[in-house]
């Protein structure tokens, strides 16, 4: 199955950016629709960017225009570039994987595969 760790998270003042990976060796993920999630404290869940195995993407309204979401396939990893962080922005962001998603579904938790999560705090 498939095994997904996540990596660079951590605490930026607003306006500053991070880059999340998510990556895992045993499998190529570019065979896999992949997306990034995020719970901030006190809210639910949320889809914020997925990418198809078309390498189509969408993004949560939220983070369009701030936000990327890519794939390394050399090193078969998928990054989120964060931009012009604020402090709504502060969430645990986890990764997520499916083997196939219809294009509606890339933004809701239809995946069978999660990683544990890494930490972003935005401070004002």
């Amino acid at each position: 199955q498939v095994q997904l760790v996540e990596s660079g998270g951590g605490s930026v003042q607003a306006g500053g950016s991070l880059r999340l990976s998510c990556a895992r060796s045993t499998v190529t993920l570019s065979n896999y629709c992949m997306a990034w999630f995020r719970q901030g404290p006190g809210k639910e869940r949320e889809g914020v960017a997925a990418i198809n195995r078309y390498d189509s993407v969408r993004y949560a309204d939220s983070v369009k225009g701030r936000f990327t979401i890519s794939r390394d396939n050399a090193k078969n990893t998928v990054y989120l570039q964060m931009n012009s962080l604020k402090p709504e922005d502060t969430a645990m962001y986890s990764c997520a994987a499916a083997r196939a998603l219809a294009w509606s579904l890339l933004l809701t938790p239809n995946y069978n595969n999660w990683g544990q999560g890494t930490q972003v705090t935005v401070s004002s």
